[in-house]
């Protein structure tokens, strides 16, 4: 399982820190998706609220990809990628395998941290 949650941490940490600099520099000039989802796209990226998303992802992936504060990076990614699965299950549906794996690999990778995730979910603080 070590070898796995490696991997899945190394992947996870390789995509993000391309998706985040993708986001900050631009550098593929993807074409925004029709209805809703294109509406929802441009809002999000008119208002530069992708460009802090973009930042977070590029903060969590290079602390995934050089080693440390693994769980920072994975509990500062947790959220980015919840709301990608979101977005693809209910606004495009084209990219939900895609964001089905990267969950899958979030999981594991996490999986290999679990003690330290145990605190978030005690009944009492």
């Amino acid at each position: 399982m070590k070898i796995a949650a490696m991997i899945a941490r190394i992947l996870l940490g390789l995509l993000f820190a391309f998706a985040g600099l993708n986001g900050l520099f631009n550098f593929l000039k993807a074409p925004l998706p029709g209805g809703l989802a294109g509406q929802f796209a441009s809002a999000m990226i008119q208002s530069h609220y992708m460009t802090a998303v973009a930042a977070l992802q590029l903060v969590g992936a290079v602390l995934l990809l050089v080693n440390r504060y693994v769980v920072l990076g994975l509990v500062i990614l947790g959220p980015i990628i919840m709301n990608i699965l979101l977005f693809h299950i209910f606004l495009e549906h084209q990219g939900l395998p895609t964001a089905i794996v990267v969950v899958i690999l979030w999981c594991i990778a996490a999986y290999r941290y679990k003690p330290n995730f145990s605190g978030l979910l005690a009944q009492k603080a």
